[in-house]
């Protein structure tokens, strides 16, 4: 198993560590529901350094981002940053990603941390374009620090004026005395913040510089299980559960990511799929009565036919109802539908929602 840069700070934490994606990593401190509120509502720090990393510069690199991704790398510029996902040859997804744009010919793409060696083999497939291709995912680590208060803690570590950054947007800069740090307004969380990139030898640093800043805001470490509760909360996509090597960007609700005024894998497929409709949908939904829905459990219609499956699910902190997102067989995707998850043998009642559910 791989370790970050943190992790003996983690273990002096008193972080319960598990096995995720490779990597020992901390999934919680104090206790999932104290640190999902203090993100909603202050601040959190979380190590995300298992996260991928690759850069991608010279002449080809515009061209071949354009080709391997769905979303339109036009629409880029030097300090922008873009959500888009790596379409495979079946129609199916490989995995999500952020592209940066760094200057006119280098690329900074950030991958999930299991994808890491298939997301790298997949786009070196491509590469006729002749574009230089470096893994530097060993060698960087990545702080998300987010919540309401995350923007002042931050400021207090900078000369950039993190105001002037908007959402999916970055910049380079100094932090903490730490130069060169890509510093970021995105995250996984939907509570606002940013996600700082710099080399291994500075994370210890850079991580007590920011519980230091954040003492007064009540800054606290967070794990794995809150960052996936917040970002269920915000209809956030999961790659291996909500979206995988199976399920196309339309069928998942990433058609907005998915741009036909370009050339790209699996381009056709994508565009009959939305031009005829596709059979099953990824939906968000409630339940309308107490129970927890999991990954995996089925999904029926009133007369307990199995019509899709969860693939994620929680109690929400926020809301204390139980929710989370299926694949839901026309035509029991529409809003408003009324369908059942089966929770230990039991059809509990849920309906299908518009995301985000808070």
């Amino acid at each position: 198993m791989k370790k970050t840069a943190l992790y003996d700070k983690h273990v002096s934490l008193g972080a319960k560590i598990v096995p995720f994606a490779g990597f020992e990593m901390p999934v919680q401190y104090s206790g999932v529901t104290e640190e999902h509120f203090a993100v909603r509502e202050n601040a959190g720090i979380f190590d995300v350094s298992h996260m991928g990393q690759f850069f991608i510069e010279g002449p080809g690199s515009k061209e071949l981002l354009q080709f391997v991704t769905t979303n339109n790398i036009d629409a880029l510029e030097k300090g922008k940053a873009q959500y888009s996902c790596l379409p495979n040859e079946d129609g199916g997804i490989v995995d999500d990603l952020i592209v940066y744009q760094m200057d006119d010919e280098k690329y900074f793409v950030v991958v999930n941390a299991s994808n890491i060696e298939k997301d790298w083999n997949h786009i070196s497939k491509y590469n006729t374009f002749g574009a230089k291709m470096i893994n530097a995912s060993d060698e960087m680590s990545l702080l998300a620090i987010q919540g309401p208060n995350a923007t002042a803690i931050l400021q207090k570590l900078t000369d950039v004026n993190l105001s002037e950054i908007p959402y999916y947007n970055f910049t380079v800069g100094s932090v903490a005395g730490i130069n060169d740090v890509i510093i970021s307004n995105t995250g996984y969380t939907g509570s606002g913040g940013f996600e700082i990139y710099f080399n291994n030898e500075n994370a210890v640093t850079l991580w007590d510089a920011v519980i230091k800043a954040g003492e007064t805001e009540g800054i606290i470490p967070c794990g794995l299980a809150a960052r996936d509760t917040l970002r269920l909360e915000k209809g956030f996509c999961l790659y291996g559960n909500d979206i995988d090597d199976t399920t196309s960007p339309i069928e998942a609700g990433l058609g907005w990511i998915t741009k036909f005024d370009k050339d790209f894998v699996s381009k056709d497929t994508f565009a009959k799929q939305k031009e005829e409709g596709v059979t099953r949908k990824l939906v968000a939904f409630e339940l309308q009565d107490k129970g927890v829905p999991r990954h995996d459990y089925p999904v029926v219609d009133a007369e307990g036919n199995v019509i899709g499956k969860v693939t994620s699910g929680t109690q929400s902190p926020m809301k204390k109802i139980g929710l989370g997102l299926a694949y839901v067989a026309k035509p029991h995707f529409k809003l408003g539908s009324d369908i059942f998850i089966q929770v230990r043998n039991k059809n509990i009642p849920a309906k299908v929602v518009k995301a985000p559910f808070v």
